[in-house]
């Protein structure tokens, strides 16, 4: 085999070797958006069963991130990929990271499902519901992002964590003012928060996801980067 036909063999083996790696990411991914709405209707629905299926296959998301970090280390080791192919690998083994704690959160707010809300702290979960479907788009749309290396829907989805954070201080007034009117009610009102808590930070991962894509694509560290620096920085 020539020098020429060696490294098209090397570079069509890395391409398939990733691509298999970004299929399982995706896997990982869908896993996730699973776990989070199936975590959201346990804790407003009371579902102390559906709560623990999301603990019970957290360990699935462990699974999966122990498996693709050691795909990336055996890419690395093998391929010596250089560029953007380096690039690429590095941004998948900083996302799963970001993936793997996506669950632990989820799995926080499972287990805060297994307590018991009477029915005025009920009303409460509410506000959690909305602030957990728009974490969940977030979580949908960064991962279609990711799917296909997008830097307009990320920059969207980095863009929609300011939206995130400004209804997690609403709820957490929201839930302060209860709890300082109904102070025997401070335990479990407090699940609540924990949960309003986890879902914000989803929120904060998401838009690391975000940020790993515009690092694939651009070549650019945007970490810290307000959303309007961000939006120039992409447009260079």
């Amino acid at each position: 085999m020539d020098k020429l036909s060696l490294n098209k063999h090397i570079s069509s083996s890395f391409n398939e070797e990733i691509a298999e790696i970004r299929s399982h990411v995706m896997a990982m991914g869908g896993l996730l958006e699973q776990q989070l709405n199936n975590a959201l209707k346990a804790i407003i629905n009371a579902d102390a069963q559906l709560a623990k299926a999301v603990i019970d296959t957290d360990l699935k998301v462990n699974d999966w991130q122990l498996q693709i970090d050691k795909e990336c280390t055996s890419i690395i080791v093998k391929r010596q990929p250089a560029a953007s192919d380096l690039r690429l690998v590095l941004a998948i083994m900083k996302a799963i990271t970001d993936l793997e704690r996506i669950g632990d959160e989820t799995r926080r707010i499972a287990r805060a499902a297994l307590e018991s809300f009477n029915s005025e702290q009920q009303e409460l979960l509410l506000n959690l519901d909305n602030l957990g479907r728009h974490v969940g788009q977030m979580l949908h749309d960064v991962l279609d992002a990711f799917a296909r290396m997008d830097v307009e829907t990320a920059l969207l989805v980095h863009k929609e964590d300011k939206k995130i954070d400004r209804e997690y201080e609403v709820i957490t007034r929201q839930l302060m003012t209860y709890m300082a009117e109904e102070p025997h009610s401070i335990p479990k009102v407090m699940n609540v928060l924990w949960s309003a808590r986890s879902i914000e930070r989803i929120g904060d991962r998401c838009k690391n996801l975000a940020e790993y894509i515009i690092f694939f694509v651009k070549g650019k560290v945007v970490r810290h980067s307000s959303a309007e620096q961000l939006e120039q920085e992409i447009r260079i």
